[in-house]
């Protein structure tokens, strides 16, 4: 589920980006596969409740795993109203010119380091996931400005531009689900929520470079 998700919003954003209809079109079609694997990975959790009865550890692993997979599928759908915005030229022009590109690298870099927290039970990746949130909320009043005045500049982009600061909102809340799931790789690790406002450490945020394309290219 969780490799499904990331390459889903990887996907999503080289759409958007590159304008590429091809892998939107693939993003949707794929969505079903995500609400198919939530539903059962929800049913196997109930069962394992019921014949189980876990404590302590195992239970805050389930626990856990019930969130985080809502996260998942949230973070799906996310992408799926990403993706579409490809179908939108405008909607590239104006991404291309307000350099949106910085706050996709940023939510996907969230992403993957969640799920790579999660899966390794790395409690100091989960806590650099919470503070790079801060940055992707900046990036999102910054752009959400941007694209305002894009609009403002050409009225013939109003419709598209609307379009793109829906988008925007969508990948802001891509991170937060994120942040989310990191919340709850240290909640399964030491029993206790921590937001990263109640961080008490000096936490520096994720490097947020741009990924390797080629990956997901190959496995298209």
């Amino acid at each position: 589920m969780g490799s499904l998700v990331e390459e889903q919003v990887e996907l999503a954003f080289r759409a958007l980006l590159g304008s590429n209809t091809t892998l939107a079109e693939l993003v949707i079609e794929r969505d079903d596969k995500v609400d198919t694997l939530d539903l059962k990975i929800d049913k196997q959790v109930q069962r394992i409740f019921a014949l189980s009865q876990p404590v302590a550890r195992d239970l805050r692993l389930l626990l856990a795993a019930i969130k985080i997979n809502n996260e998942f599928e949230s973070i799906g759908d996310y992408a799926v109203i990403v993706a579409r915005l490809a179908f939108d030229d405008h909607a590239h022009e104006i991404a291309e010119r307000v350099g949106f590109e910085r706050i996709t690298r940023a939510s996907y870099t969230m992403v993957k380091a969640s799920i790579d927290s999660f899966i390794n039970s790395d409690t100091e990746l989960a806590k650099h996931v919470l503070t790079t949130d801060d940055v992707v909320d900046s990036l999102e009043r910054e752009l959400s400005a941007a694209i305002i005045a894009q609009m403002e500049a050409e009225p013939r982009l109003i419709k598209s531009g609307t379009r793109l600061v829906i988008g925007l909102h969508n990948i802001e809340r891509i991170a937060d689900r994120a942040t989310n799931i990191a919340d709850n790789v240290i909640f399964l690790a030491q029993a206790q929520t921590v937001r990263h406002q109640q961080l008490q450490e000096d936490v520096p945020p994720l490097e947020t470079d741009e990924p390797d394309d080629t990956s997901t290219e190959e496995r298209v």
